[in-house]
């Protein structure tokens, strides 16, 4: 394997569109990041200017705050010296709850350069229609002709599912390449591992599965449309990840899913680069929702043992996990929220 030269960038931001978790209240533990989008930031940023209440400078407005849905979405933009890149990794379950948020939190649509798509999973591809369409009118509004590239994995399923004892349940079709096409995109579809963007963002190829207990997602299942079968799906070796090197820092992992397991995910991102650098941070699906004990504990002690400065596990992390990593790990916890800006 051949790793890949990442510059690296001078700071950070990444906003979360969509999480299946809301939390505009907390605060991130001291010295991980500086954060942005909880009740006293919305205040401030809305145009709200409340008439004749005693002085009060703005009001709060429930409109004006995100809402949550089971996926990930998240707008990652890099900075180094005078060039500024973006990128949307992932886009969500459904194309209105991503028009609605992104209309709450006003991020510049029209910077985005490429979209990411992490995985085939409705979960994650739902909304990119609608994103495609709502980025191409605002580089349109403001003169910008560039292409916007939709970065996936070939291999797409034609339906995917779960088998359970009894019966198969079946998962809604991801969009098609002609659908994505037919909404302004340029598709490109990739398997192996490549930096975007002025060799600013790496987005990996398939991740290999190195520890034991990382299994990928029991029970899915893949539809054959010529057989008319389903067969086993439970690797979901399509799963790519967006990673950043941070200067001084190290690595920023962003995750769809983590089917592939965290664990197997950081170590491949870690292993691609050159120099290896060090892992700064992990963002997104930890995958441990539903998993046992034992694999909870096993993979919070290897990430341990990789030393992150921050861990953000959110969509299908699961609250046990992060209980075990704030445990673990004392003040490297920031849950990954919807509607936040984290700035590294």
């Amino acid at each position: 394997m051949d790793s890949l030269d990442l510059q690296e960038v001078d700071s950070l931001e990444a906003i979360v569109i969509i999480d299946n978790e809301l939390d505009p209240l907390s605060m991130p533990a001291p010295e991980t990041v500086q954060l942005s989008g909880n009740l006293a930031t919305i205040g401030m940023s809305a145009g709200h200017v409340p008439i004749n209440r005693g002085g009060a400078y703005r009001e709060i407005r429930m409109e004006d705050i995100c809402c949550s849905a089971h996926g990930l979405s998240i707008l990652v933009t890099a900075t180094k010296g005078d060039k500024k890149h973006s990128v949307l990794f992932d886009a969500g379950p459904e194309e209105d709850i991503w028009e609605r948020n992104v209309k709450r939190l006003r991020p510049d649509l029209a910077s985005v350069e490429v979209i990411q798509l992490s995985h085939w999973h409705r979960d994650h591809s739902g909304g990119l229609g609608k994103a495609i369409r709502m980025i191409k009118e605002a580089k349109q509004a403001q003169g910008i002709s560039d292409e916007l590239l939709v970065d996936v994995h070939p291999d797409r399923p034609v339906y995917r599912g779960l088998a359970l004892p009894e019966h198969i349940i079946s998962l809604e079709a991801d969009p098609t390449f002609e659908e994505l096409s037919s909404a302004g995109a340029l598709v490109d579809k990739q398997s192996e591992a490549h930096t975007v963007l002025d060799d600013m963002f790496l987005i990996s190829g398939e991740i290999p599965r190195v520890t034991p207990y990382e299994v990928g997602l029991r029970n899915a299942v893949r539809f054959d449309p010529d057989e008319k079968e389903w067969y086993s799906d439970e690797v979901i070796a399509d799963e790519r990840f967006l990673a950043v090197n941070l200067k001084d820092k190290g690595l920023v992992v962003f995750t769809g899913c983590s089917h592939a397991g965290v664990v197997n995910t950081t170590k491949h991102a870690i292993d691609l680069v050159s120099p290896k650098p060090l892992l700064h941070a992990v963002v997104g699906g930890f995958h441990l929702a539903m998993s046992e004990e034992a694999q909870i504990n096993n993979t919070v002690s290897d990430l341990k043992r990789l030393d992150p400065a921050v861990l953000m596990p959110g969509h299908c992390s699961g609250w046990r996990s992060k209980f075990a990593i704030e445990k673990a790990m004392p003040g490297t916890l920031v849950p990954c929220t919807v509607g936040i800006k984290i700035t590294f």
